[in-house]
């Protein structure tokens, strides 16, 4: 793999993802590269839960209204965290299902690595068709790295001036 210039991150929210940005920011510095962070709100989940009736319509609106909060908030904490360290990072939000939306960007932006935190355990085949990005993983056109050991990311981003 050449130098990567075009990072993307994909936060959802989790820990794991926290930990995927505080990687991606120490590439993107030692790299000189662009970073994006997106997030995406998936409203093809919120679709299967109105389907089956486990929301109402009203819910929905609400539903999704919280979760546009919590994208500007986790994308602005992965904001945060790269200025500590010097660093401007693009942030970008968007709507859908979260495997074609990170496929989408990657390649519209022309993304050389995509990075995401560790994948959840898969206990089932089923599990394995529903995580998102796991999904986007195996089907993206560029690199991925799969950020693990929070320990150690930690000190590695701590350690970056």
């Amino acid at each position: 793999m050449s130098t990567p210039k075009k990072i993307l991150v994909h936060v959802d929210g989790t820990e794991r993802s926290i930990t995927a940005a505080q990687y991606a920011i120490c590439l993107a510095s030692f790299y000189h590269a662009d970073l994006t962070a997106l997030y995406v709100i998936n409203t093809r989940a919120m679709e299967d839960l109105l389907k089956a009736r486990i929301f109402l319509k009203d819910e929905q609106m609400e539903y999704e209204h919280d979760m546009e909060a919590d994208a500007e908030r986790y994308l602005n904490y992965v904001d945060e965290l790269a200025v500590k360290k010097g660093l401007s990072i693009t942030k970008k939000s968007s709507r859908g299902s979260v495997h074609k939306e990170i496929i989408d960007l990657v390649k519209a932006d022309d993304i050389d690595l995509l990075v995401i935190g560790e994948l959840s355990r898969i206990r089932s085949r089923r599990d394995e068709f529903y995580d998102e990005a796991e999904r986007a993983m195996r089907t993206v056109p560029c690199s991925v790295l799969v950020v693990k050991d929070e320990d150690k990311v930690w000190e590695m981003y701590e350690s970056l001036v």
